[in-house]
């Protein structure tokens, strides 16, 4: 894949990631009352407006980088009807909302993810190989097909199988086999003396995947959600006690996430791992990760982030007393310019000291 289409590929994903972002806050602003004065596509200067809806201008953004929404009055509590004046609590759900996206996305990728990986269905048996003028290949068994009888006997599990056949070797057996969408019965007679290294009828054997069942993959979709806020929360603990590999702690950026995305879409390219489905499961797995690391980030108690403006409206809630926002203007304002300049910082690590797959 060219290195212009891959650079598109991860525009797109970044892009969509932080769109749903924002629309978790438009929606959740309308919901709770507060205007929405602009949902923008890409990030300023201006390209064009694209059209009104419900007195929200939708426009489109120079800088192809997902999207934002800007709220009535959102740092003017001055602003009747704004966010700024709204109650602690519905700006607590706006500010929720947009992280809360992220992780519902990241949660449905990872369901996704592992219904395609799939669980072993223990009572077929699927043939991965068969050895040359082997009973096997006599009788016409391929590579692919599953057995799911002997003698008109539904199998249990590969070992049963193996016992049944070794029972009968020297004597006709019929197996029937699921090829495709048709199912057959094939007569073959093991080998009472098969060569070194080769089974009675000649053949490898595994369990064919089955897609997991759509809430087991939920449950290991939540697992593996809570392992990764888990362990990105004692990752600084980790880091002071010296038991975390500094590299892996290390932040990235957009071309961070290029060389991430790149090697994930390589390695889909390249693997010979079987799935239930044939899905980009590196692939996926990243965007997940991704989409579940904005909403971790975005969650953080820093000023400008969503976590630090949850963290302004928090006195108000509950204690009544609400910071100037003036200061929260200021310090939010400070923040931002800083978290600029780190992911400057950030971006010159991508290129000087590039991300490796572990």
């Amino acid at each position: 894949m060219s290195v212009l289409l891959m650079i598109l590929q991860v525009v797109i994903v970044i892009g969509i990631l932080i769109f749903f972002h924002e629309l978790g806050h438009f929606l959740m602003s309308r919901a709770v009352g507060v205007p929405i004065e602009e949902f923008g596509f890409g990030y300023p200067p201006r390209l064009a407006k694209i059209a009104d809806w419900k007195g929200t201008e939708i426009t489109l953004n120079w800088i192809p980088f997902g999207g934002f929404v800007r709220p009535k009055g959102e740092s003017d509590d001055g602003v009747v009807d704004g966010m700024a004046a709204a109650p602690a609590w519905k700006r607590l759900v706006i500010l929720f909302s947009g992280p809360l996206m992220n992780f519902l996305i990241g949660i449905i990728l990872l369901v996704v993810i592992y219904g395609a990986l799939g669980t072993p269905a223990s009572d077929q048996a699927m043939i991965t190989q068969v050895a040359p003028e082997s009973p096997a290949m006599t009788a016409g068994l391929l590579p692919g097909d599953i057995i799911t009888a002997v003698e008109g006997q539904r199998i249990e599990d590969i070992e049963q199988l193996i016992d049944i056949v070794a029972e009968q070797s020297g004597t006709p057996i019929t197996l029937t086999i699921a090829r495709g969408e048709t199912v057959e019965d094939l007569t073959l007679t093991p080998r009472l003396d098969p060569p070194p290294g080769e089974g009675a009828m000649g053949v490898g054997l595994s369990n064919p995947l089955k897609p997991t069942p759509f809430f087991q993959s939920v449950g290991y979709a939540f697992e593996a959600t809570g392992f990764i806020v888990r362990e990105t929360l004692l990752l600084p603990v980790r880091l002071v006690r010296g038991t975390a590999d500094p590299a892996l702690a290390r932040p990235v950026g957009y071309k961070g996430i290029y060389d991430i995305y790149s090697q994930a879409v390589e390695m889909d390219q390249e693997s010979e791992i079987s799935t239930a489905e044939p899905l980009p499961v590196f692939t996926l797995s990243i965007i997940a990760n991704i989409s579940l690391a904005l909403a971790i980030t975005n969650l953080l108690p820093i000023p400008a982030l969503d976590g630090g403006r949850i963290l302004f409206a928090l006195p108000e809630l509950l204690i009544g007393k609400r910071i100037p926002q003036n200061w929260e203007n200021a310090i939010n304002t400070v923040s931002f310019l800083l978290l600029i300049l780190l992911m400057v910082v950030i971006t010159v690590l991508d290129f000087t000291n590039p991300i490796v797959l572990p």
